[in-house]
C-alpha cells in the first residue's frame, strides 16, 4: 500500500487511479488527516505501507520525522519544478528521494524498492546466512518472479503477497498485516479470510517449483518467509 499526501484532491485521486491501474493499493490524504492517521494508526496498518509520497503541503518538512518514528517505509517527495535549495532542504528533513512531477507509477515502484534494498543490505551486513531460496528472484516492480531463471507466472494478489513476505523475510506477519498490504488498510468491502486462499495457492506453486515451502504458517500467529 502507498500513501499519497497532497492538499489537492485532484492530485491524490490521480495517483490513486494510476496505482490502481498497476494493480497496487494506495490511499490519498490531506496533510491534517495524514498527521492524525500516522500518529494513531495500529502497527498492522503501518507495516502494510510500501512507501509514502509527499506532494504539496505546508507541513511537508515536518512529516518525515513523524513518519520515521512509526514506519521504516521509504519516503519520496514529489516537487513541481527542479530547485536545488528545495531538494537539499527535503533531504535534510529526512526524505529518501526527491522526484519531479509528472512521474510514472512504475518509476515510483522502482525508486521505493531501491530504498528498501539499501536498508535491507544494511541490516544484513553483519551476518551471512545460507539461503535455500536464492533460486527465487522477486522484482517488486510488477514483474512475475523467477525460479532458476525461469518466469513463474502468478496472479496479481499472490505476487503481491509473495513480495510482501519476502520484503519482511524472517518476520512473522499476521493475516491482517498481509491483507492490509495487498488490499489496503482502508478496505472494508473484502473479507480478510481471502488471504488464506491466496496463500494456500501460492505455497502450492512454490513447492512445485522449489521442492520445498519457504512460507512458514503458524496457526493464529501468521506467516513468515524463511530461508
Amino acid at each position: 500500500m502507498y500513501v499519497i499526501v497532497d492538499e489537492r484532491p485532484m492530485v491524490t485521486d490521480g495517483y490513486v487511479a494510476n496505482f490502481n491501474r498497476e494493480g497496487v493499493t494506495s490511499v490519498g490524504l490531506v496533510a491534517d488527516d495524514f498527521e492524525g492517521w500516522i500518529q494513531s494508526a495500529p502497527e498492522t496498518d503501518l507495516d502494510a505501507v510500501q512507501g509514502f509520497l509527499l506532494g504539496n503541503c505546508e507541513q511537508r518538512p515536518d512529516l518525515p520525522e513523524m513518519i520515521q518514528k512509526r514506519s521504516r517505509a521509504p519516503i519520496i517527495a514529489m516537487i513541481e519544478t527542479r530547485c536545488l535549495t528545495e531538494t537539499l532542504d527535503l533531504f535534510r528533513a529526512g526524505i529518501d528521494d526527491v522526484v519531479r512531477k509528472p512521474i510514472h507509477v512504475r518509476e515510483i515502484l522502482a525508486r521505493t524498492e531501491a530504498v528498501w534494498r539499501r536498508s535491507q543490505r544494511e541490516r544484513a551486513s553483519d551476518s551471512v546466512v545460507a539461503d535455500r531460496t536464492a533460486r527465487l528472484r522477486v522484482y517488486f516492480d510488477g514483474r512475475d518472479p523467477d525460479v532458476d531463471g525461469e518466469k513463474m507466472p502468478l496472479p496479481r494478489r499472490e505476487r503481491q503477497i509473495l513480495e510482501f513476505l519476502v520484503r519482511n523475510r524472517g518476520r512473522r506477519m499476521t493475516k491482517e498485516q498481509v491483507f492490509n498490504a495487498v488490499y489496503g488498510a482502508f478496505t472494508s468491502d473484502v473479507d480478510e479470510s481471502v488471504i488464506e486462499g491466496h496463500i494456500s495457492k501460492l505455497r502450492k506453486k512454490l513447492r512445485q517449483k522449489l521442492s520445498f515451502d519457504p512460507i512458514e504458517v503458524r496457526r493464529y500467529l501468521g506467516y513468515a518467509f524463511v530461508n
